[in-house]
């Protein structure tokens, strides 16, 4: 019987939180630091900006299938630091990168040899506030020698690293990932491991380095287990990201996680420093980051265009009211 009370509780405190809307965090600001707009929709903009998202971090990633030539990188690398920062600017929302070669495409030891020579070129462009996101994936010797070498790029050019952490065996290459950063002389506090979880987070913060956890739907981290991990281990060095791409994912995730947050009794203070100000703290290492930047975006012109182009279509106007059925 109280087996039974306590499932039907359960089931109430779900539908409870799925009901939550963002009006909990109405007037909060949130940083996304690692999201890949280049796969949404300008309707993920609007949407982010609305729900109080003033800024955000894309980090260079994997498109799907394997690049087959280095220009393909050059173009993509191009559109981070030029287009998608221009399309971000027209909600409001300031846009930076991590550029790097990523961890899957290291694999690919010819064409990553070309890489490693293009990557200089872009990473210290406007705006790149972090080499990344780098690290492993099958955790082969391939990986490892792209992902130090590009680690020394990050000292040279003293930026942070973002690392990324494998879906599989992830408490090895989460320490593998740290202890090759000691190696190389990195400081903890520059470095970002991201995509953590209940395994590796306590070793990450005793080490000294920033966790940065994935709120992403079905794996990796969902926001309630993250509640809980903020409950237990506090706010220092955490910060939370929603990593949406390509996939089944939510550009909504910080947000979101910020509502519930506050649903369960943390502290306004606690919820800024994991959804905004942490972000801020550990990129802004780059010299990159200006908090005084994010009032500036809000001064919109969305007739604005960037190499001729613009997000307006035919003389089309921006949609004024979001929630009409109406697409005039």
């Amino acid at each position: 019987m109280c087996c039974s009370h306590s499932i039907e509780k359960d089931k109430e405190e779900r539908k409870t939180l799925e009901a939550f809307d963002l009006s909990l965090v109405k007037g909060m600001k949130f940083f996304d630091p690692h999201v890949h707009m280049t796969s949404r929709t300008t309707d993920d903009y609007q949407a982010m900006a609305d729900a109080g998202v003033v800024a955000l971090i894309e980090p260079a990633f994997w498109l799907g299938q394997p690049r087959t030539g280095l220009d393909s990188f050059r173009d993509y690398y191009s559109s981070l630091i030029g287009w998608e920062r221009f399309r971000s600017s027209q909600f409001g929302i300031k846009h930076y990168c991590t550029i790097g070669l990523n961890s899957r495409e290291a694999n690919n030891e010819a064409l990553a040899e070309q890489v490693m020579e293009l990557l200089p070129l872009f990473v210290y462009k406007d705006g790149v506030v972090g080499i990344g996101e780098i690290g492993f994936d099958d955790q082969t010797a391939a990986e490892e020698k792209y992902y130090r070498l590009q680690l020394e790029l990050a000292k040279e050019a003293g930026l942070p690293v973002q690392i990324h952490t494998p879906h599989r065996d992830k408490k090895r290459g989460t320490q593998r990932s740290m202890d090759i950063a000691l190696e190389h002389g990195l400081n903890p506090y520059q470095v970002i491991v991201d995509h953590n979880n209940e395994e590796t987070v306590k070793e990450v913060l005793d080490r000294g380095f920033w966790a940065a956890f994935t709120i992403y739907p079905f794996t990796k981290m969902g926001n309630e287990r993250m509640v809980d991990i903020a409950t237990q281990y506090g706010p220092e060095r955490i910060m939370i990201n929603s990593a949406a791409d390509w996939g089944i994912s939510d550009p909504l995730a910080v947000p979101k996680t910020a509502a519930l947050m506050k649903m369960r009794g943390l502290s306004d203070l606690d919820i800024e420093l994991i959804t905004y100000r942490n972000a801020i703290t550990a990129f802004a290492q780059s010299g990159q980051i200006d908090e005084t930047d994010f009032a500036t975006s809000k001064n919109i012109d969305q007739s604005g265009k960037f190499e001729g182009n613009t997000i307006l279509r035919g003389g089309q106007q921006p949609r004024i009211d979001k929630s009409s059925i109406i697409i005039s």
